[in-house]
């Protein structure tokens, strides 16, 4: 012990002992706080289907899409996500409009979809359901997950995105 502290009564070393147990409690916390944030993060890019569930992962997407060109893919894959829970009675019109917006061909924000599932979308407008759109909206995902998505992760966009404040 230091020769300084020897002087002090022992009932200022114990409150000296307990506020630095305190302190060391704090700072430990503070540090899983952090630590918990970073693995939140971490999570969220692990793959596609987290980035797409959280709100901060998707506008990064976004913003890195937009800078691609290539953002159409991401906001049809959104357009689905509402679509699926539009009531019965508004799906016919949002279906339409979503088709010539996304899948008409030379539509202004035309997806890249096979002959084949734009087919059977074009099959299925007649009497549009929930689950109109899931095969198109499937296609779309795998190809942002085989091809945007691992652009993304070594993007500058990625890493804003994993910056804590």
């Amino acid at each position: 012990m230091c020769k300084g502290l020897s002087s002090l009564p022992s009932s200022c070393l114990e409150k000296a002992k307990g506020m630095r147990v305190k302190l060391s409690h704090l700072a430990d916390k503070q540090e899983w706080t952090h630590h918990k944030h970073r693995v939140h993060e971490d999570r969220t890019l692990q793959d596609l289907e987290s980035l797409l569930n959280s709100k901060i992962g998707q506008k990064a997407f976004l913003w890195f899409l937009q800078s691609e060109f290539s953002e159409e893919n991401l906001q049809f894959w959104l357009a689905c996500e509402e679509y699926r829970v539009t009531p019965p009675w508004q799906q016919g019109a949002k279906a339409q409009s979503m088709y010539c917006q996304y899948i008409n061909p030379g539509s202004p924000q035309e997806v890249n979809l096979d002959a084949e599932t734009r087919e059977a979308l074009l099959r299925v407008m007649e009497e549009p359901a929930g689950d109109t759109f899931h095969e198109a909206q499937q296609h779309v995902y795998h190809l942002m997950a085989k091809d945007s998505y691992p652009r993304f992760l070594r993007s500058p966009h990625c890493l804003e995105s994993l910056r804590v404040p």
